[in-house]
């Protein structure tokens, strides 16, 4: 029953907070919560009038030792995929160190325990805390960046940000095609509401580019069928902050203040939501599908990112465990 209850608090506080600002980094939280909560209260209460439910119940003890050596294995697969087809930078090897730790950290907590015993514990158990927090947050990124990017947005938005990602010989790449197209959807839905905005494909030329990527980008827009009086390229932008701030400054400076809709990938719609509430800047975004191949790595990329440029919370909400791991160690050498 008390799962059950906190599955409603949890559903309640994301409600809230969903409808105070769909962009807020704990909506995740709470949505991920809501969701475990709920499901193992409703089986606890059923379990002693289900077979079924008991026997669920016995599955979800055995899912995480279960999940640990299929998840490790399952990145471990795409490191090498990525590498494969997409080059051997640390970015692409993200998965293959991220499965190995997976599968590592179980084996190294078992090794100290059994050989400092007391001082091994210690250690093993600061582990396990780091690594399910880390999980758990990981979950609630990855979720609620699913969520996010499905999203019905209420805004009427100004003009319709599309953001750059490379571009392979001058032209636009796959991944970046499809941000195009996205926004190209978002611009045809305004269009039906009776709302004509402006696109602004925004990036500007990296080193190894032959021009910038708003230059592609709007070429590639008017290849498709948007009026080339509704695009406005920014060219000089090199990270998503700039591709926010200078798409506002750009339409600013044409009159055209106010909330905009910001397009990107799947896996980067969280990040780019949170650094634009972060900026003070009105905007919802939308997310593009993303090969499934690079879906592993680039949400693992994304999550660090964001731990990065959240790292006070992260140190904050890791707080408790390390008191509570310091408690512990006092207990034990204070009853020894």
């Amino acid at each position: 029953m008390l799962s059950l209850a906190l599955g409603v608090v949890f559903a309640v506080l994301y409600a809230i907070y969903r409808d105070k600002d769909p962009r807020l980094l704990r909506n995740g939280v709470f949505l991920t919560a809501a969701v475990a909560f709920g499901v193992l209260g409703v089986l606890l209460i059923a379990a002693p009038h289900s077979i079924v439910a008991a026997l669920l119940l016995g599955l979800i003890g055995l899912a995480v030792p279960v999940s640990i050596l299929v998840f490790g294995i399952g990145l471990i697969r795409n490191g090498f995929t990525m590498m494969k087809k997409e080059g051997r930078s640390l970015g692409n090897r993200l998965s293959l160190l991220l499965g190995i730790a997976v599968l590592a950290l179980p084996l190294i907590s078992i090794v100290l325990v059994m050989t400092l015993q007391l001082a091994g514990l210690l250690v093993a158990t600061l582990i396990a805390f780091v690594s399910a927090y880390a999980s758990m947050a990981f979950i609630s990124f990855a979720v609620y960046s699913v969520v996010y990017g499905r999203m019905r947005h209420r805004i009427d938005p100004v003009a319709i940000v599309v953001h750059g990602s490379g571009l392979a010989g001058g032209r636009v790449t796959p991944l970046l095609r499809g941000r195009l197209d996205r926004g190209i959807q978002a611009h045809h839905a305004e269009f039906s509401r009776g709302n004509r905005v402006p696109m602004v494909p925004s990036g500007g030329q990296g080193s190894d580019e032959s021009r910038s990527e708003g230059e592609a980008m709007a070429e590639y827009l008017r290849e498709q069928g948007v009026p080339a009086e509704l695009i406005l390229p920014e060219t000089r932008s090199t990270t998503t902050a700039e591709n926010i701030r200078m798409s506002t400054e750009l339409l600013a400076k044409r009159g055209a203040p106010g909330p905009i809709l910001l397009v990107t990938s799947d896996y980067h719609v969280l990040r780019t939501a949170s650094l634009a509430r972060r900026m003070g800047i009105e905007a919802q975004v939308v997310g593009s599908r993303t090969a499934r191949y690079y879906v592993p790595s680039a949400f693992i990329r994304e999550f660090i990112a964001l731990i990065v440029e959240n790292r006070w919370v992260s140190v904050v909400a890791l707080l408790p465990f390390c008191a509570l791991l310091v408690t512990l160690a006092i207990s034990v050498l204070t009853l020894g």
